[in-house]
């Protein structure tokens, strides 16, 4: 079974990661701004769901696969930026839907639902270059390999990371609703920052597409 010894080592090499923003916090203060807390919270729980589905990969050896191929690797990585860009333009198209009369009853965009929000976070969180890379080459280091059972260990540690980015997404996401909530005193205002939430994700979907190893 995973050894106790290294899982705060590896606990701490997770926050770090973690810590430094990227396509997954982005993307939760993009929606928290575009669509207010609810969304935000969704998505920060679709993020880490997808980057469970990563470590599950890695688990079963898909991950080493990914991150060894150049065309795997873009092709996952493309799929990813593409898609935020989509969502970005979307969210910026709709930007004058919002108003204060709609946050004050509870109102939400009709065409998005809680599910179609959550599956949103699935496939970003999935397609993330960054979690791509810790996971098939920081996650197999932490590995007793002497205990067997490997694909478990792996997991079994990969649930501190999600965890840890669970809670760091989710605050991330309310801080940015907060803010949204505290512009929601006028139309324009309102449709500024949806506007703003609309122009993070397409500029996160350009920074993701074009940075990454250059192998």
């Amino acid at each position: 079974m995973v050894s106790i010894d290294r899982m705060p080592a590896f606990a701490a090499m997770s926050l770090l990661v973690i810590a430094i923003p990227g396509p997954s916090v982005l993307f939760v203060i993009g929606r928290a701004l575009a669509h207010g807390r609810r969304s935000a919270v969704a998505t920060a729980l679709g993020n880490v769901v997808g980057s469970y589905l990563l470590v599950i990969a890695v688990a079963v050896g898909i991950g080493s696969l990914v991150e060894r191929s150049v065309t795997v690797y873009l092709t996952v990585k493309l799929a990813g930026a593409a898609y935020l860009v989509w969502l970005g333009v979307q969210a910026f198209r709709h930007r004058k839907e919002l108003k204060v009369s709609a946050l004050h009853t509870g109102a939400r965009e009709p065409a998005r639902g809680d599910l179609r929000t959550l599956l949103d976070g699935v496939l970003v969180g999935a397609t993330n270059p960054k979690g791509v890379v810790f996971f098939a080459a920081v996650l197999p280091q932490f590995v007793d390999h002497s205990a067997g059972h490997v694909p478990l260990q792996m997991l079994v540690l990969g649930l501190v990371p999600i965890t840890i980015g669970l809670v760091t997404d989710t605050l991330w996401g309310l801080t940015a609703s907060a803010a949204r909530t505290w512009f929601a005193r006028s139309d324009r205002r309102l449709s500024l920052i949806g506007g703003a939430g609309g122009c993070t994700m397409i500029g996160l979907g350009v920074t993701v597409a074009v940075t990454g190893r250059a192998d």
